[in-house]
């Protein structure tokens, strides 16, 4: 793949990522907001009066403007860095199509990036957790992000290094488990932390954790169907398409 080529995909895929944030925000702002507004009340509500405090950001220039500005930013910085990954992995993780290779690899990457440190440290809303263990809580976090993401590669070249002796299909099956297995044995060994109050209302702490979880699944099945469709367009285009880019003429049916 020609320099030409990756520019043209990072521009894409950071266009796909803009468009997806448009998604999320749209989602974050409609399903996560009312959750988000619920627990600051909470929070208001359960907090030792301290006076008049002077509210340097409004809540609602925080719900809107500030929201779309950090998604929208979020969603092309990450376009950027996922079309990179889609450089690199296009054509070594199997003969796909590079819109399938799209859609496989931000499936992949939701799963490793987001849902499995997600399952061991969910997202929590305001009012829950110790100020003095958000330093902690964020080490862990990432700690398992990251282990999530070097398994998943481990699983991807343990699967490709099986397929020619046992076929693709037991070659994946392998990899899955060993994936889930080493997974299982880093829940079981990382500390757990539980600092939801005990009168926190659980739907609330529900609705918001599903919530969290909703906005990056359409953060990610978004950039995957764009971007997919973008990739295929620039790298197999149709026969048509392709003959008059190359000063052809297409001859009629």
């Amino acid at each position: 793949m020609n320099s030409a080529t990756v520019r043209n995909l990072l521009v894409r895929g950071m266009l796909a990522g803009l468009a997806a944030g448009v998604l999320a925000l749209v989602v974050a702002y409609f399903l996560g907001e009312p959750s988000v507004d619920d627990a600051i009340g909470f929070e208001e509500a359960h907090a030792p009066a301290h006076g008049h405090e002077v509210e340097i950001v409004s809540r609602s220039l925080q719900s809107t403007g500030g929201l779309a500005t950090g998604v929208l930013i979020y969603g092309v910085a990450f376009g950027g860095i996922a079309a990179l990954a889609y450089c690199f992995a296009l054509g070594r993780v199997g003969r796909f199509s590079p819109r399938a290779t799209a859609l496989l690899l931000s499936g992949c990457a939701l799963l490793a990036v987001y849902v499995v440190p997600f399952l061991k440290y969910p997202a929590n809303p305001p009012s829950v957790g110790d100020p003095d263990t958000i330093g902690k809580r964020t080490t862990l976090y990432f700690l398992m992000m990251v282990l999530s993401v070097l398994l998943a590669i481990a699983a991807v070249i343990l699967g490709k290094w099986l397929a020619p002796r046992w076929g693709t299909w037991y070659a994946t099956v392998a990899a899955i488990v060993f994936f889930a297995l080493v997974i299982g044995i880093a829940y079981e060994f990382l500390p757990v932390i539980n600092e939801v109050p005990k009168d926190f209302p659980a739907t609330l702490l529900w609705r918001f954790r599903t919530s969290a979880l909703a906005i990056q699944l359409t953060l990610w099945t978004g950039f995957g169907l764009v971007f997919g469709e973008l990739a295929q367009r620039l790298l197999a285009p149709r026969p048509a398409a392709a003959a008059v880019s190359a000063g052809a003429t297409p001859v009629p049916n």
